[in-house]
């Protein structure tokens, strides 16, 4: 499946069909290059998924966990860690396979430890600001 999104404004939207293409997987997968908008597409999803806190990237803490609508949800970034051991020492385990929502940006630093029904989305920027986002 294929989202467009040709500005900003369309991100809810673009969430919002993102959210009903991948049904009821978990570990949703973000890949493309610094800059391309995962951190800002994780936001809108946080927000169809009733986040009320602020969000922001977890660059330096590895993994924010917020409390949303749909329970527990954890977004994490790997962008920083230097060795699939790290993520262990997290725990990445007891989140992925908690039933709960887990975005997950870098998920390329880890690709060993991810789980087999993850969910890849592919996010790409085009030079006039829209985005192409990619699920499968």
């Amino acid at each position: 499946m294929v989202i467009d999104v040709p500005t900003l404004e369309g991100l809810p939207d673009a969430a919002g069909r993102l959210l009903a293409a991948v049904g009821n997987q978990r570990v949703l997968l973000f890949y493309g290059a610094m800059g391309a908008g995962k951190t800002t597409l994780i936001n809108a999803l946080c927000q169809q998924l009733g986040v009320t806190d602020p969000t922001s990237s977890p660059t330096f803490a590895i993994v924010n966990e917020y409390d949303s609508a749909a329970g527990t949800l954890y977004h994490f970034d790997f962008y920083r860690i230097k060795s699939e051991q790290e993520a262990f020492d997290l725990g990445y385990e007891d989140y992925f396979y908690s039933g709960s929502y887990c975005l997950v940006e870098w998920p390329e630093k880890i690709t060993p430890l991810i789980p087999d029904n993850a969910v890849h989305i592919h996010i790409t920027a085009a030079a006039d600001g829209s985005r192409r986002i990619t699920i499968g």
